[in-house]
């Protein structure tokens, strides 16, 4: 034998620390005779002397004083490099950069955000919220590694997977006419002030569809280009609207009251990436997340109870 081995390197470093056999294999918590037979090993293989014992205390031999050396620098290296891979774990001095749809990023991304930060307690997070037109350049520039949106992106420079497929539902004012009525139709919905997104908008054009299946444009008296916007609009009893289910997430949301359509509709969370950019881990666990957290917001029953009598 004519080289040492990491594992030989620690052993032999622990008999210098301790001087002694059983205290290095106290330090390394292993059998005081696996370190004896290591040792003599390590001296046979390499012909030469490590180790004198005076007293029952192992010193190092005199020749041996420029490798013990040397173990302590390549210790120390180990050390550090021990030490860079735990802050790597933690997600120290790393920065993790995406976005999402605001539709995305209202509950749900707070819902991952909770878990990425337990995972990774020292990451810096950059969460941008963007517009379906602005997520080419963001991910073509290379601003961020990923994009939650509601649809896909059409372009061949990037990628669109699909997450999780939600439903679309009816949200209507608190003390509201429809608010008595466990499923609501689209016909019913033309009959009040009606808010929406424009339906040339991929988001609006989505929220469109159980209408133009059944036969009916909609016919907006206010638009926003938000669901967020919409759902205000709604709050402050403005009218009545559309919206998928993961923008109304939450629990419990006052003064807005939501319901089943009996159409059914449907809206598909896409996460969106350069094609043929390798993502980082923390990107990667970041799409497991969000993609846990929209599966668990489609398992809840979203809407609200029935008003008391």
């Amino acid at each position: 034998m004519r080289e040492l081995t990491l594992r030989q390197v620690e052993v032999i470093r622990a008999v210098m620390i301790s001087g002694t056999i059983q205290g290095a294999a106290t330090l390394l918590n292993v059998s005081a005779p696996g370190i004896s037979r290591l040792i003599k090993h390590t001296e046979d293989g390499l012909g030469i002397r490590l180790f004198e014992r005076r007293a029952g205390v192992f010193v190092p031999a005199a020749e041996a004083h420029a490798i013990f050396e040397m173990l302590n620098q390549v210790y120390q290296q180990m050390a550090n490099l021990n030490s860079a891979v735990s802050n790597l774990q933690k997600g120290q001095e790393v920065v993790l950069s995406f976005a999402s749809a605001p539709s995305i990023a209202q509950f749900i991304a707070a819902r991952a955000m909770r878990t990425i930060r337990a995972r990774f307690p020292d990451l810096m997070v950059d969460l941008n919220i963007l517009k379906i037109e602005e997520t080419t350049d963001y991910l073509l520039l290379e601003r961020g590694e990923v994009v939650f949106m509601s649809s896909p992106v059409d372009n061949p420079a990037v990628q669109s997977t699909k997450l999780v497929e939600g439903r679309i539902m009816a949200i209507v004012p608190e003390g509201h006419d429809l608010c008595r009525q466990p499923v609501v139709s689209v016909h019913e919905l033309m009959r009040y002030p009606f808010i929406g997104v424009d339906p040339s908008d991929p988001y609006g054009e989505i929220l469109a569809q159980p209408f133009r299946r059944a036969g009916l444009e909609p016919r907006h008296t206010m638009r926003g280009r938000f669901a967020q916007t919409m759902v205000s609009l709604v709050r402050h009893g403005l009218g009545v609207a559309v919206i998928d289910e993961f923008s109304v997430a939450e629990v419990y949301m006052p003064g807005v009251v939501r319901r089943p359509l009996r159409e059914p509709a449907t809206i598909t969370a896409w996460v969106v990436q350069k094609r043929g950019r390798q993502l980082s881990s923390f990107a990667e666990f970041t799409i497991d997340r969000f993609r846990h957290e929209l599966s668990l917001a489609r398992a809840r029953e979203t809407w609200d109870p029935l008003p008391a009598n």
